[in-house]
């Protein structure tokens, strides 16, 4: 055995997946599995732990695996996380607990991402389900949000005894994993849904269609509903855009309507009938994982696909393993480019991207080489559709709508990083929310420290 290197996962040909929406990882199998955890060098301070946003126990579980013991490897995971066969696919464990890995050192990391997304998998597949509590301890706790901060705080607060109740502005659960994140990394019948139905087995409630501040607010539910504490984890669907002229025409989407359409709505499905403009030739601009989703989208969709960056590659904030597969996969990246107009034609119809070539200066408060225009670098690009993946704000109803609750000059909710306790008394707020777009792990981890938080305040009371 190569204790070096990793236990290669199987994944679809290039050539095949960029014509389906099937998920393109297949994941480790029970033998497979046993084999990449019995590298793991089992450290007596393991670094992984540190991190991992949620302080999962991995050498714990990893050690279940290489027993193959799998209904133990999955309990000692759901200790700690609600989402693990979401978590499985798409955090950047190489920046994180494998990054810290010890056995990164000398040869490959072990990978803790596979390892935990095949024990999840299994666990789904064997009916396994986390532990309950044992009896309710008679305070109620309102979550804002379905997503990954709001499923995580909910599965939290209910393990330890709270009546949960989330709050669900659309008419499915599961937040950016289900409008967000496409079919092809995570599939939301198969993973989402159980991953969903799990929070649901420890007593948590959840009420789609209702918009807090329309349907109801957060004082009506602290004041009227008898609820103890409010936890805000309603992400930052707003999206972010350029300003350049031409933005307002046919053919122009943002990375998150147009995902919304393809995986909430499934308008890549042909007995769907929500509408979407496929496009011969698209430009995703920014370089995100949110770009790549919609890029990889998009080709599937029959396309010929640009990604236009305005960094080098090497400054791609995507992670790595999403730009190599959209590479595979075909799409082509034209980065040091930055649009400044998108053309129109006469009825107001893309056809056309007008950008400049650049060049990286010095750094920017980010750390970050700034990227300068080229002069007299102009030319343009031939699309008929462009998506704007700019990051994304938050939507300013809920603070709007609230007294006493304090924003930053970017309109996030202001919350203290370890508790998520908010200006405001009994509200709490994690996630997208508070950072802005950020990733699922991390948003999980603050939805983690709010329910900690809310915990020790309710407890004292």
């Amino acid at each position: 055995m190569d204790v070096l290197n990793k236990v290669p996962v199987r994944e679809q040909d290039p050539q095949v997946r960029a014509t389906n929406f099937d998920e393109v990882c297949l994941g480790y199998n029970e033998e497979e599995a046993v084999l990449e955890a019995s590298r793991c060098i089992k450290c007596k301070n393991p670094a992984c732990v540190k991190g991992c946003p949620v302080s999962i126990d991995i050498p714990g579980f990893i050690k279940k695996i290489e027993e193959k013991d799998f209904e133990g490897a999955y309990q000692v995971i759901s200790k700690y996380s609600a989402l693990p066969a979401v978590c499985g696919r798409v955090c950047p464990q190489e920046s994180q607990c494998e990054q810290k890995c010890i056995r990164g050192i000398k040869g490959e990391a072990i990978s803790i991402g596979k390892l935990e997304r095949f024990t999840a998998d299994y666990a789904r597949e064997h009916g396994f389900k986390p532990t309950k509590a044992e009896s309710l301890n008679g305070k109620k706790v309102a979550v804002i949000g379905s997503g990954p901060a709001g499923l995580t705080c909910a599965g939290d607060l209910a393990k330890l005894g709270y009546e949960v109740t989330i709050f669900e502005a659309l008419h499915e659960p599961g937040g950016v994993l289900v409008y967000g994140i496409p079919e092809f990394r995570l599939p939301k019948e198969d993973v989402v849904k159980p991953e969903v139905e799990n929070v649901k087995s420890l007593g948590v409630k959840i009420e789609t269609n209702v918009i807090i501040g329309k349907s109801i607010t957060i004082d009506e539910l602290l004041n009227e509903e008898g609820f103890d504490a409010v936890f805000i984890g309603s992400g930052a669907g707003l999206p972010k855009f350029m300003g350049i002229p031409g933005e307002n025409a046919n053919g122009v989407f943002s990375a998150n309507e147009y995902l919304t359409r393809s995986n909430l709505m499934k308008a890549f499905r042909d007995d769907y009938d929500t509408p979407i403009i496929a496009g011969k030739k698209v430009a995703v601009v920014g370089g995100g994982n949110v770009a790549m989703d919609a890029a990889r989208t998009a080709l599937r969709l029959g396309a010929e696909v640009h990604i236009v960056y305005r960094r080098s590659e090497e400054e791609l904030p995507a992670r790595v393993e999403e730009v190599h597969h959209a590479k595979e996969e075909g799409i082509i990246f034209d980065v040091l480019t930055n649009p400044t107009e998108i053309l129109v034609d006469e009825e107001s119809n893309v056809k056309g991207l007008r950008c400049v070539r650049m060049e990286l200066g010095e750094p920017d408060e980010s750390g970050r080489r700034r990227p300068v225009v080229i002069e007299n670098s102009e030319f343009e690009i031939e699309v008929d559709t462009v998506i704007m993946s700019l990051g994304t704000s938050s939507n300013p109803l809920i603070t709007s709508t609230t007294e006493g609750l304090e924003t930053n000059r970017w309109k996030c909710i202001v919350a203290d990083e370890a508790t998520g306790q908010t200006s405001k008394d009994r509200v709490f707020a994690g996630g997208d929310a508070v950072t802005g777009a950020a990733t699922v792990i991390l948003a999980m981890g603050a939805g983690k420290n709010a329910a900690n938080g809310i915990h020790e305040l309710l407890s004292n009371e």
